[in-house]
């Protein structure tokens, strides 16, 4: 899935019944650059992982830094998710 799908597919999830409906892909991707950042701007996780902070991301895992590089630690239930555990 490259980003744009990514977008899309967000994007698509966002609106529920009673809601103003779903969220337009480009504040989707918006949210994504602030996060993740682009070539140009380092996104929030990775400011915070250099100044030494552990970004935790519920159930989803936990981004920190390890010998001078970013790491991923899935979560529990992403980790059962992706063992065919419950989902």
């Amino acid at each position: 899935m490259d980003k744009h799908q990514l977008i899309e597919d967000t994007a698509s999830r966002t609106g529920a019944a009673g809601d103003d409906g779903p969220l337009a892909p480009h504040d989707v991707e918006r949210v994504l650059d602030a996060l993740f950042g682009t070539v140009e701007h380092p996104g929030l996780i990775a400011e915070a992982v250099r100044t030494g902070e552990r970004v935790v991301l519920g159930s989803f895992g936990d981004f920190h830094g390890a010998d001078d590089t970013i790491a991923f630690r899935p979560g529990k239930a992403l980790d059962s998710y992706l063992r065919g555990g419950t989902g």
